[in-house]
């Protein structure tokens, strides 16, 4: 099947809530060896992307989300392990370690990052989600992490980035360590607000930016 009815495919698994049909899609692409990262960013996140969006419109209601998430899910589960084997595990560009900030519950498009940067060639730790800002710091020390990602879906929440940025200062770790701010409602201006040395709007956004960062 063509990539692009491939991503097609995956895009109206998400929206019709299709859990079998999402896996499916992802196991046929797997078995032609369709570009996976390509099935991803324009099939699921597009998808889900639209979801939120109809969500912040009132056309659709949290548990449409939830529906549309685990049809996603089925579906990058199985792109997953081939995504990590492709990545490769020598010449590990360094630590990156990523989380939902505390109180934020989110944790889709922080996942889908996570998956991006490892396959980009980072020693991804995955701290989750509504992670205390205090355990993000504490990982970036223990690690000797060259960057942070911190992920905030809500404007109650954003603040919290602020914060981090903080605790990272006081504890010595900024100019050692990168972070990266990311979320819907987050953006450079915010971004350059708080400090945060790089903005992120997606997932090919982080890998991109965080790539050049570190290397350059």
């Amino acid at each position: 099947m063509a990539q692009a009815d491939l991503e097609q495919k995956a895009y109206d698994g998400v929206m019709k809530y299709d859990i079998k049909g999402c896996k499916a899609v992802a196991e046929q692409a797997v078995a032609e060896k369709a570009d996976l990262v390509a099935l991803i960013n324009n099939g699921y996140t597009k998808a889900i992307t639209q979801v939120g969006e109809l969500f912040a419109q009132k056309k659709i209601f949290l548990p449409h989300i939830m529906a549309a998430a685990n049809a996603m899910n089925a579906g990058i589960e199985v792109l997953t392990p081939e995504l990590e084997k492709s990545g490769g595990q020598a010449d590990s560009i360094g630590t990156f370690c990523i989380a939902t900030i505390e109180g934020d519950i989110h944790s889709i498009g922080k996942d889908i990052c996570a998956i991006m940067l490892k396959v980009a060639g980072f020693n991804v730790i995955n701290l989750g989600r509504d992670v205390k800002l205090d355990v993000i710091v504490q990982a970036c020390k223990d690690n000797n992490a060259i960057a942070m990602g911190s992920s905030a879906l809500m404007t109650s929440t954003m603040v919290g980035q602020k914060t981090l940025e903080e605790k990272m200062k006081a504890a010595g770790l900024k100019g050692k360590c990168l972070t990266n701010v990311g979320g819907a409602p987050v953006t450079q201006q915010w971004a350059d607000e708080i400090g945060a040395d790089v903005y992120s709007e997606n997932s090919n956004d982080i890998v991109t930016k965080m790539v050049a960062a570190v290397k350059g």
